[in-house]
């Protein structure tokens, strides 16, 4: 179980009662909530972002093959720096 940093923490999730006085059903709903925060917004920019390059490639492919490639392309470009870039800074920010 994760480890509570603050007393507003303690209260908002424990309301004061100690772990060995919670179920088990009470203890995995309130670790699936502190899990559903930190993981929705991720779960959301994926999909938010996988949809925008299958609109813009189903537009691109109206225009034609070479357009499509062209996007096709220019997308896998844009995910592959941002990919790198995210590697590049978690090994700053963690000292590998």
């Amino acid at each position: 179980m994760l480890d509570y940093s603050s007393a507003a923490a303690r209260s908002k999730y424990r309301d004061g009662r100690d772990d060995d006085s919670l179920d088990l059903s009470q203890r995995v709903w309130i670790e699936s909530k502190k899990l559903w925060h930190i993981v929705g917004p991720s779960m959301f920019s994926r999909l938010a972002t996988y949809s925008m390059f299958v609109i813009t490639q189903a537009f691109a492919g109206h225009l034609g093959d070479h357009e499509l490639a062209a996007v096709s392309i220019a997308s896998s470009v844009v995910v592959g720096f941002n990919f790198g870039f995210l590697v590049l800074l978690h090994s700053l920010v963690c000292g590998f």
